[in-house]
């Protein structure tokens, strides 16, 4: 063995010189530590890198000229397609005159709460502003939307498709489509966000809409070939209205809720309700022409109708003939359509492993709260509220005024886990709750009208719905096998649904109302997931670009 020295400028470097045999073995060591160290390098999770401007703007989605919110120039905003755990650096930058925020509709921000995009959670952006949004799709795939949490910006748009694909090596239970067609629908107004929103301040309730949109217009086409199997992505983003969604003369096979691979039953039509998303897979196997693609309103007196194209590409026949009608206004044909949906409990998830592997049946709760909704009117104007509270924004988000101990913000006894006799009243509703417990919630809906309620940071097991008021014996009729998991469920009207939630993700999270006049007229609280011992394995720290606003506006990050 020979040492050689070699000096040039910059340091000095040694060599050894090795006999063969040695060297053989070091060149193989340094083999396996240069494989171990690129495997590292490339073990990390892809970044993907966005700039997102929003714009106020000119469209005619209903064929009048009007303004609406625009990203990056569009309406709707961009599609936003990712795969399970990139990391997301997105920097939005707010040209409106309004202070704003984006919401990212069923991503669990795992241990990340900073970027839910929630008054609750983070300052709004002010205009000429941005923020920097970090955050990952953790574990996740299916479809999901994102849209403006802040004041009624959602009536004028901002939305978007966010859609999560799973990595190359976890299969999924059908075979990859020929296309992927995604499908924002919902109901609209002619009125600006602006004047609606007065509406609602001055203690009125919202008129009914305008017209439905299928991705922001009254018509578009889809295109593709005879023989061939495409998946349709359908979400709700409208403001109140549940949706019935079909293709005319074409079954349409069930395959994804919210994130969950379903067991894959066959449909003619199919309910959306409002905040909900799903996969379907459709088989264009009919004589080549162009067929309907209809989406009408469910439970309202009177039906709004939009209509798009499926087109064959070898169709030289326009669509003709009466649009297809959905189905009756019967609440138990929705009810019954609800309970044909199960969770496929040997379909790999966005991890290699079966979803049915945590065994929601086999838990006790460790309690459970009762939230009723309702429609007082307080101080001589309509509010919407959860147990008598309806809710009022302080001007320090929650997350903020919880991080640094910032009292006078809210108070954990603020709202009952069950209703009481007590005069409806204004408050910041804040249900406390631990890290780790396993809830039941159970959504109580004494009005005559369809609800549909949405839990940030989480999925959860719609285990049963049922008329009337719930008791425990109600619990005999719970799904403890293969109930579905998904972020947004609906409640029936003078009936109850029930959810099974697993707390394992810790912060301040949104349970609200998904028909967004409810929510801004105070259908809402926040459940805060809490464990006194602080640690990055349970939270993340307060991100270092967070916008500071309110009773926190002073302060200084750590």
């Amino acid at each position: 063995m020979k040492q050689v020295y070699y000096n040039r400028g910059l340091g000095v470097y040694s060599f050894t010189t090795y006999p063969m045999g040695k060297l053989a073995l070091l060149h193989l060591l340094c083999g396996i530590f240069i494989f171990w160290a690129v495997s590292v390098v490339k073990a990390e999770d892809p970044y993907r890198y966005f700039t997102w401007t929003a714009t106020y703007g000119m469209a005619s989605p209903l064929g009048t000229p009007q303004q609406v919110i625009l990203i990056n120039g569009q309406f709707p905003g961009p599609r936003l397609d990712l795969v399970t755990n990139d990391n997301i650096v997105l920097n939005l930058i707010n040209k409106l005159d309004e202070p704003l925020l984006l919401t990212w509709n069923g991503i669990k921000q795992r241990k990340n709460s900073w970027q839910d995009g929630v008054l609750g959670t983070n300052c709004p952006i002010p205009p000429n502003r941005n923020y920097i949004y970090r955050f990952q799709p953790k574990d996740q795939i299916g479809s999901y939307t994102y849209f403006p949490s802040t004041q009624l910006h959602r009536a004028a748009g901002g939305f978007g498709v966010l859609n999560v694909y799973a990595r190359s090596v976890i299969p999924v239970p059908y075979a990859k489509p020929a296309g992927d067609f995604s499908l924002l629908i919902g109901d609209w107004y002619k009125t600006s966000h602006k004047a609606l929103r007065q509406i609602l301040d001055s203690g009125k309730s919202l008129p009914f809409p305008d017209g439905l949109l299928i991705n922001g217009q009254k018509q578009s086409t889809f295109t593709g070939d005879q023989g061939k199997t495409y998946m349709f992505r359908i979400s709700n983003v409208g403001l109140k209205t549940t949706i019935n969604f079909r293709i005319q003369g074409h079954k349409m096979k069930l395959v994804e809720v919210e994130g969950s691979h379903v067991i894959q039953n066959l449909y003619d039509s199919f309910d959306v309700h409002v905040g909900q998303s799903l996969s379907i897979l459709v088989t264009l196997d009919q004589s080549p022409k162009d067929y309907y693609i209809v989406a009408s309103t469910r439970f309202t007196t009177t039906v709004l109708t939009s209509t798009s194209v499926l087109h064959y590409t070898n169709s030289q026949t326009p669509v003709s003939g009466p649009v297809p009608a959905g189905p009756v206004n019967q609440f138990q044909w929705s009810l019954m359509q609800a309970r044909t949906i199960r969770w496929n409990l040997t379909s790999n998830a966005a991890r290699p492993n079966p979803q049915g592997s945590f065994h929601y049946g086999k838990i006790t709760p460790s309690r459970t709260i009762l939230l009723a909704n309702s429609a007082p009117l307080i101080n001589g104007k309509q509010r919407y509220a959860v147990n008598g509270i309806s809710y009022i924004h302080p001007d320090t988000p929650l997350k903020l005024a919880d991080h640094f101990n910032i009292p006078g913000v809210f108070t954990l006894d603020s709202i009952r886990s069950a209703p009481t006799a007590d005069s409806p009243h204004l408050a910041t509703a804040v249900l406390p709750s631990s890290l780790h417990e396993f809830l039941e919630i159970v959504f109580q809906n004494k009005e005559d009208t369809m609800q549909s309620w949405h839990l940030d940071g989480y999925d959860f097991w719609v285990v049963g719905f049922g008329s009337g008021t719930w008791t425990q014996a109600s619990r005999k009729g719970y799904n403890l096998v293969d109930a579905l998991t998904r972020h947004t469920t609906q409640v029936y009207p003078k009936s109850w649904t029930a959810i099974f939630v697993s707390l394992d993700n810790q912060g301040m999270w949104n349970l609200r109302s998904a028909m967004w006049d409810r929510q801004y007229l105070g259908q809402q609280v926040y459940l805060r997931v809490y464990n006194p011992t602080a640690s990055l394995a349970n939270e993340y720290d307060i991100p270092t670009n967070a916008l500071l606003c309110g009773k926190a506006a002073a302060l200084r990050h750590p």
